[in-house]
């Protein structure tokens, strides 16, 4: 598996080396370490998110094997009609970029506003879909009725956190859209840390609703220019 991999991109490389220049003579230290700057940013942010989930399951294989089975199931479920709604977060983040980098402040805040009401209506109807449909869908997963009873126990944090989700990834698309990494980064920091201890402390006493639950407007940097830009000063 390794070497294929290892062909598929030089295969990759090597074509794309006719097409573009991959080692330029011209080299701009400047943008290079802006570009260090962003990606050690989002670095940070998907490392908050690894250490955090991965508490989760370090804290939910402590309940047992059942408990253990039944949180697998719903955080499968979770993620998986959760990163549905990330397209809504690429598509919007292209097209705030593209008005963005025009100097089109006032398409930039019309597409704020429909991704926004977009994503929310995605999440109530997923929100809606999942609390009628989890108790049969999750029986896909195990015949095991104590591990569909701990499963189906979830159904507040699987179908309830949908629209908080998709506001969460389209939001993240938004903040990308203007570059804001260093937002998006700190914000994520922050939020893990204070969900890590909230799951180190309340898992113990509840179990694994502490779990579950420790998962549960910036108008600065680029965000002068989008808001206030045309007469938006409201």
């Amino acid at each position: 598996m390794s070497r294929m991999r290892f062909l598929i991109a030089f295969i990759l490389l090597w074509n794309l080396s006719g097409k573009v220049l991959l080692i330029p003579f011209d080299f701009d230290g400047t943008k290079f370490f802006s570009y260090l700057k962003s990606g050690g940013l989002l670095i940070a942010r998907t490392l908050a998110v690894f250490i955090t989930m991965t508490l989760t399951t370090s804290l939910a294989a402590k309940q047992g094997p059942i408990p253990m089975a039944g949180h697998q199931i719903c955080m499968q479920v979770w993620l998986s009609i959760s990163l549905l709604t990330d397209a809504l977060a690429l598509a919007g983040q292209a097209l705030l970029a593209s008005s963005y980098s025009l100097g089109n402040y006032e398409q930039a805040r019309l597409i704020i506003y429909r991704v926004i009401q977009i994503g929310l209506g995605a999440g109530i109807t997923l929100s809606m879909i999942l609390f009628v449909g989890f108790g049969p869908f999750s029986s896909l997963f195990s015949t095991d009725s104590e591990v569909l009873d701990v499963a189906r126990s979830g159904i507040l944090f699987v179908a309830g956190s949908q629209p908080v989700n998709a506001l969460a990834f389209v939001i993240d698309g938004i903040y990308y859209g203007v570059s804001d990494f260093e937002y998006a980064a700190y914000s994520m920091v922050l939020v893990g840390l204070i969900s890590s201890i909230f799951m180190l402390v309340a898992t113990p006493v509840v179990g694994l609703p502490g779990v579950w639950t420790g998962l549960l407007r910036s108008k600065s940097g680029p965000w002068d220019l989008v808001w206030y830009k045309d007469g938006a000063e409201d």
